[in-house]
């Protein structure tokens, strides 16, 4: 992937980083203005934030663009102003009428307006791409989506949802980064006609072709450059209207070896180390050049049972293969620093999330279950994985426990992109992965792992429910209610009951929360991790 002369648009210092960064054996002390991070962003797929939901994609667009409204990383429980100044609901919970900042620009320097917003929103829902179901919640379509999330004026924006959800719910959506604000006019100038279809009716792209791998936002930072599995180059954007950025860039290069990053860190190569494992935090701890910093993230990591393999279909089978898991062994080693054990699908942090944990290795009580399921001799089944710490780590170990109880548990490694897109088809056996809230609301968990309103292979919505086959009627209909709760102790008891029938029941073996570490060279200031994937904001750091 590339990017024609961008690169020649670089100062000298950021082009030498450039170089250095594409060549793995050579390296030299970082430029003061620039700021390197070690980091293995290899499931990243598009960078059209109407289209893109990788956890790594997911950084870049929350430095690179901005939202009507953000999460207050201070506390959570709080939506802040993004680009809008305020905003107000209507008394029956059906209209949200948002006031845009004056005179803020994109870093393109068009003004943004409410029209800019409206766009936005209108392209995400017609492109229909994986994150779009997040705004089709609202019952926005493409066929009214222009009349209800419209600019009254300039610096009006009015959104019309189709039922009184819970105002949280509504706010803390549109901090997802599907809900990001792209340059109307400057997007438009790239948009490519094409011909409507059975399954696209629109005769304009919006620009999706471009906008993969380009940029029209007005975050603190600009995309200069991405090369899959290789850098991503983000500038500082001049135009931003919060706290601009100190340093003059930031620099990705993608390195997936804890080891490798560590070494890299601790020679003055990058700035800052990403994906360290148990061990090689446990060497930065004593060193004196090196800080670390963790945060708990909204993400969980968990196996995902496809409903079409019969024997996973059993529910025999799903409830011995939590009993096959070594959860211990896991959090002492595997995971040690790097997440907590954790059963249910909300991370702890989120409104109703439960800490129950009542699975542990039960080789025996898994021989009975699968007795009772007509397999006492156990059978054969497949693992696609990322090649990745500790997600490699993870699926070993649970090879060889799987095996106690005579089940063969064959493992399919790829880089995360390959991953993806065969799960995403729902082509696998058994997925081993992660799953970050998309907004910090209990729906954006709830909805994916217990809602399939359709388990057809064309639905509108493609749930984590719909990617493993699991169709559950009367769950989809409790997850709807409860978006519908506005009492919140009554909304957290239905989030409470949800969880425990999917423990109990789902196809889901859910393993830990994460808590993201990083080490960094002790001349950054202000490097700090955020809650959620899309909050490690670097207009913050600075370095000596």
């Amino acid at each position: 992937m590339t990017f024609g002369n961008s690169i020649r648009l670089l100062t000298t210092s950021a082009a030498m980083a450039l170089m250095l960064a594409s060549a793995p054996n050579v390296f030299a002390a970082t430029p003061k203005d620039t700021v390197v991070e070690a980091w293995a962003f290899d499931d990243i797929i598009t960078l059209d934030p109407g289209e893109a939901f990788e956890i790594s994609a997911a950084e870049i667009t929350g430095n690179t663009y901005d939202n009507l409204v953000k999460l207050n990383t201070k506390d959570t429980s709080e939506v802040v102003p993004g680009i809008a100044e305020s905003w107000k609901v209507s008394d029956d919970g059906l209209t949200y009428t948002f006031k845009i900042k004056p005179d803020i620009k994109f870093a393109s320097g068009n003004p943004i307006t409410a029209a800019d917003v409206a766009y936005s929103i209108e392209r995400a829902v017609k492109l229909n791409k994986n994150p779009a179901f997040i705004l089709q919640q609202f019952g926005l379509t493409g066929d009214n989506v222009t009349e209800n999330a419209k600019a009254v004026d300039a610096s009006t924006f009015q959104l019309k949802v189709d039922k009184p959800y819970a105002t949280s719910f509504v706010l803390n959506c549109l901090t997802a980064t599907v809900g990001a604000v792209v340059d109307k006019k400057l997007v438009e100038s790239h948009a490519v006609a094409v011909t409507p279809s059975k399954d696209y009716k629109y005769d304009t792209d919006f620009g999706n072709g471009w906008l993969k791998t380009h940029y029209a936002g007005s975050g603190a930072f600009k995309l200069r450059d991405w090369r899959a599995n290789e850098i991503i180059v983000m500038e500082r954007n001049d135009n931003y209207y919060g706290e601009k950025a100190k340093v003059a860039r930031v620099i990705y290069r993608f390195m997936k070896e804890s080891s490798g990053q560590r070494l890299a860190l601790e020679a003055g190569d990058v700035d800052v180390a990403r994906n360290v494992s148990p061990n090689d935090i446990a060497a930065l701890s004593t060193s004196k050049t090196i800080k670390l910093d963790s945060a708990p993230k909204g993400t969980v990591y968990y196996l995902g049972l496809n409903q079409k393999n019969p024997n996973l279909a059993k529910p025999e089978v799903r409830e011995a293969l939590k009993y096959l898991v070594n959860y211990d062994a896991i959090g002492g080693t595997l995971i040690k620093g790097i997440g907590t054990i954790h059963q249910s699908f909300l991370p702890k942090g989120i409104l109703g999330a439960i800490d129950d944990k009542p699975y542990k290795l039960d080789v025996a009580k898994a021989k009975e279950l699968l007795a009772k399921a007509g397999l006492k001799d156990g059978f054969t089944v497949t693992m696609d994985v990322r090649s990745i710490e500790p997600i490699t780590s993870l699926a070993q170990s649970m090879q060889q426990t799987f095996a106690q109880a005579g089940i063969k548990l064959e493992l399919i490694p790829g880089d995360g992109k390959q991953v993806l897109t065969k799960y995403r088809a729902r082509n696998h056996d058994i997925y081993i992965g992660d799953w970050g809230s998309d907004y910090w609301d209990p729906n954006s968990n709830a909805e994916t792992f217990t809602s399939n309103p359709d388990n057809s292979d064309t639905p509108k919505s493609k749930t984590l429910a719909w990617r493993n086959s699991w169709d559950a009627p009367e769950l989809t209909k409790e997850t709807a209610a409860a978006l519908l709760e506005r009492d919140t102790d009554k909304r957290k008891a239905m989030y409470v009951d949800l969880q425990k029938k999917v423990l109990a029941e789902g196809p889901f073996v859910v393993i830990y929360q994460k808590t993201e570490v990083a080490g960094y060279r002790n001349n950054l200031q202000g490097f700090k991790l955020g809650p959620t994937f899309d909050s490690n904001f670097m207009n913050t750091v600075s370095k000596d």
